[in-house]
């Protein structure tokens, strides 16, 4: 039998902009951000970071598969050719990664820097401690040769999870969202003019309704818990085939806004957006990849995407099975 052939695609080891910025600071400056607490912090994240590459890197030499390392904004081509992508970093790290696969290779995401909830309470009141969430990576230092070892042995099989498809003008975009996209001008601070209806095949479900907010964001399951519950959103089962949008900071009376700008674009379903203000932007899983519209276009999303599979945290499997 052929050893398995896997990708290790690492989060940048400059990750953290204030150690590029540092020879730009007076020397006063310098010397206070050395001695503060903030920048011993943002060093200490670092260096586990890169303890949690070493050993992950120590893991794959003892086991019978044949592995290369890459960064993942070296990425520019589709990755292909494996039989496993394991991610070493967070979120960020695992959604860049998902912006260049299809739905034939499974992806293990590792949280390489966990948020350590008492080493946040301690710097509340001084800066924000937060480290990774690693919501979708289903392994750690502390357990991923297991999880490894039960992927190896076909013992745990990756789940199908839903992606969004963005057509602008009945052109397909290249890159389909694992998160959410945003539908805005690409300045924060001007309004956002649209129009959206729901629509099955080819037919419409609802009324036309116009808009003027600050953009349109749309989220898959997965990223149902990211910007769209901080909005006000609900978090969804992380199986599920639907979308879920929601109008940001409508311009309308306050009675309509619960009934038709906050709402679910179900499976088999699909949202026609027309766009009615000079230069837009639909911004993917943040703001690293983004595509320009402009007044007239057509945008339709729906969840006819090819799904990524993605080994799941143990607690979200537990929790898709009592849902």
């Amino acid at each position: 039998m052929s050893k398995r052939r896997l990708l290790l695609l690492l989060k940048p080891l400059d990750g953290y902009p204030v150690f590029r910025q540092l020879d730009n600071f007076s020397a006063a400056a310098a010397i206070a951000m050395a001695n503060s607490k903030m920048l011993r912090h943002l060093d200490n994240r670092l260096q586990v970071h890169k303890d949690a590459v070493t050993f992950c890197q120590d893991v794959l030499q003892r086991k019978s598969v044949d592995w290369e390392t890459l960064f993942c904004h070296s990425l520019c081509q589709p990755i292909c050719n494996v039989d496993l992508v394991v991610t070493v970093g967070g979120d960020g790290t695992l959604l860049q990664a998902s912006h260049f696969m299809d739905d034939s290779i499974p992806v293990l995401g590792v949280n390489s820097d966990p948020t350590q909830v008492e080493e946040v309470e301690d710097f509340l009141d001084e800066f924000d401690a937060t480290r990774s969430t690693g919501y979708l990576c289903a392994a750690t230092v502390k357990n991923f040769e297991e999880v490894l070892d039960n992927i190896l042995e076909n013992r745990t099989a990756p789940s199908e999870i839903s992606r969004i498809s963005i057509h602008v003008n009945s052109k397909l975009l290249p890159t389909y969202p694992l998160n959410d996209l945003l539908v805005a001008h690409h300045s924060p601070a001007a309004i956002s003019r649209f129009s959206f209806r729901l629509m099955k095949d080819d037919h419409p479900c609802t009324s036309m309704i116009n808009c003027r907010s600050s953009g349109l964001r749309v989220c898959t399951a997965a990223g149902s818990t990211a910007a769209m519950l901080s909005a006000g959103g609900f978090s969804m089962p992380i199986l599920s085939n639907d979308l879920q949008y929601m109008v940001r900071e409508p311009m309308m009376p306050s009675a309509l806004k619960s009934n038709v700008m906050h709402g679910f674009v179900r499976s088999g379903q699909k949202m026609e957006i027309v766009w009615s203000s000079d230069d837009g932007v639909v911004y993917i899983d943040g703001f690293h990849i983004s595509y320009p519209i402009q007044f007239g276009d057509v945008i339709c999303i729906s969840s006819e995407a090819p799904v990524l599979r993605l080994f799941l945290p143990h607690h979200l499997l537990l929790r898709s099975c009592h849902l």
